[in-house]
């Protein structure tokens, strides 16, 4: 089947892509944003005094149902043409930003961040689609290239919006500023994306969808739950975790037998596509889970307000870019292989160092770490994406590409999910057995019990009831849940090394790796 294209307008293919690299910023601006927003979204007067496994899940709900609809919005740009997903993308993604920004509690943010999960879904697959079907072949490499780095600006760009608008109005602020790109966005895909169709009619996989969404938040409810205090072996750990687990084994028994699968798993018989996969889960559950536990640590113990934790924080931004501009030449000196090894083993590094951050840590040293872990991750993501392609045979590219995908949100959900599990369990020890000051245990049962669950609340009260010792121990609990948190992630990060060390070869696709599947299957997956 041939591709529908408009390859050959190249004056119009421009606007195009300004208009489809806007949407796709939109996806990183947004995760970016929440990072800065988290420690205020804690706080009982300026936030919604979210509890740790609350703000865990709004971070988490975002990924989770981004990850876990994916295929679906591969599959719709595919079945109804990439401007209709697209249209449809922006326009979920606006109305659940508008409804997030005046969420009037936790849950409700949750919802309105899981819908803006949906809608990142949609629009990640249908830019790309845009882009390969509107732009002149012998310019395709470079608006490729451009889409992708994308990225690297809405990772730059969202602390610093986030804090100057944390700074000037309230929380609901950094979801509100989506709702008039998006309306910018939509006026810009009607006016010159034209109207492109796909291939053919692709099967959607609702079942398969449904057990993936479903068994993924089963597993993460589990670690959350886990941290807040419960027994591995209590109903709110024990059970969701064996349900999440048997509706993913009937997600991958179903996924063989499937003519359309969602995740084809003929994919992982290829040595490099699985370590590939494995480091990629790795690396982003490590980058993810510090990141959650770092915008925490700048905006409490470091004392920083939520404008200069983002203008901070802009260093891990500029080491992936970098990082990400550097990765080809490296590759061409090391070999891809070894050139991931040394840009996970460079984060691993970072997360050690924080070990030893404190309260009066110089801003300097803080902004070299997070601009070495931004340029090992940047090292990261295009040689190991180049070493499980290589082993993929051309009728599986497409699927090879959207495991690429959903493995970096994937891990980015289980990532904050044991940060923020070992940061909450640890915090809840230390203040246990803290000797607080005496006004403070003379507090009312709610509101010593909001202190030792949550360092802002502490600090909250603490300054509500000019208890500088209150705060001081909140300080310390976290620094140590942090300390704990980072050396987990460090070695997680250390077995994401040893992984890509061994398992990271190149290898060609032999016939034999990919059995075929009867020619109907084969026109569905082409498709």
């Amino acid at each position: 089947m041939s591709r529908v294209s408009t390859g050959g307008n190249a004056s119009r293919s421009w606007p195009v892509l300004l208009v489809v690299v806007c949407a796709q910023m939109l996806i990183w601006l947004d995760t970016s944003v929440l990072n800065v927003a988290v420690t205020t979204l804690a706080d009982p007067v300026r936030g919604l005094g979210a509890t740790p496994a609350e703000l865990e899940w709004v971070a988490s709900a975002y990924t989770l149902v981004f990850a876990g609809t994916l295929f679906a919005g591969g599959a719709l740009a595919d079945r109804f043409g990439p401007r209709t997903t697209l249209l449809a993308g922006l326009a979920l993604f606006g109305a659940a930003s508008g409804a997030g920004a005046f969420a009037g509690s936790p849950a409700w943010l949750v919802v309105a961040r899981a819908f803006m999960g949906a809608g990142s879904a949609l629009l990640m697959p249908a830019t790309l689609s845009v882009i390969v079907q509107s732009t002149p072949e012998e310019k395709r490499t470079r608006a490729i290239a451009i889409w992708s780095s994308s990225s690297g600006l809405g990772v730059a760009v969202g602390p610093v919006v986030g804090g100057a608008l944390l700074s000037h109005f309230w929380w609901g602020s950094v979801f509100l500023v989506n709702v008039p790109i998006v309306a910018l966005c939509l006026a810009g895909v009607v006016a010159v994306v034209p109207g492109l169709k796909g291939p053919g009619r692709r099967v959607l996989d609702l079942p398969g969808l449904s057990l993936s969404v479903l068994g993924l938040g089963g597993v993460v409810y589990a670690i959350i739950e886990l941290g807040n205090g419960q027994s591995w072996y209590g109903p709110h750990v024990l059970l969701p975790l064996v349900v999440g687990g048997v509706l993913l084994t009937v997600f991958a028994a179903g996924q063989r037998r499937s003519p359309a699968p969602s995740l084809d798993l003929r994919l992982f018989r290829q040595p490099g596509f699985t370590a590939g996969s494995v480091v990629l889960l790795l690396a982003f559950m490590a980058l993810a889970g510090h990141l959650f536990y770092a915008a925490f640590y700048l905006q409490g113990p470091r004392g920083l307000s939520p404008a200069d934790a983002g203008t901070v924080m802009i260093a891990a931004a500029v080491g992936i870019v970098l990082g990400s501009q550097a990765s080809p030449a490296v590759s061409r000196w090391l070999s891809a292989r070894w050139t991931v090894a040394a840009g996970i083993l460079a984060t691993a590094a970072t997360y050690v160092g924080y070990a030893w951050l404190d309260g009066r840590t110089p801003l300097w040293v803080i902004a070299a770490l997070l601009w070495i872990q931004g340029f090992g991750m940047g090292l990261v993501g295009t040689p190991v994406t180049a070493v499980m392609m290589s082993g993929v045979p051309p009728q599986l590219a497409g699927a090879g590409s959207a495991v690429n995908s959903v493995t970096r949100q994937v891990g980015g959900t289980l990532g904050v999910a044991m940060a923020g599990s070992i940061l909450s369990g640890v915090y809840r020890e230390r203040m246990a057995h803290a000797d607080l000051p005496g006004a403070a245990r003379g507090l009312p049962p709610a509101a010593e019990e909001q202190a030792r669950t949550s360092a802002e609340a502490a600090r909250s009260l603490a300054g509500s009831l000019r208890l500088p010792e209150l705060a001081a121990a909140a300080d310390r609990a976290f620094l140590d849940a942090m300390y704990a948190a980072t050396l987990s992630i460090a070695a997680l990060a250390l077995v994401g090394f040893a992984v890509s060390v061994v398992g990271l070869r190149v290898r060609t696709a032999r016939p034999r790796d990919v059995p075929e599947r009867p020619t109907r299957d084969e026109q569905v997956e082409t498709a």
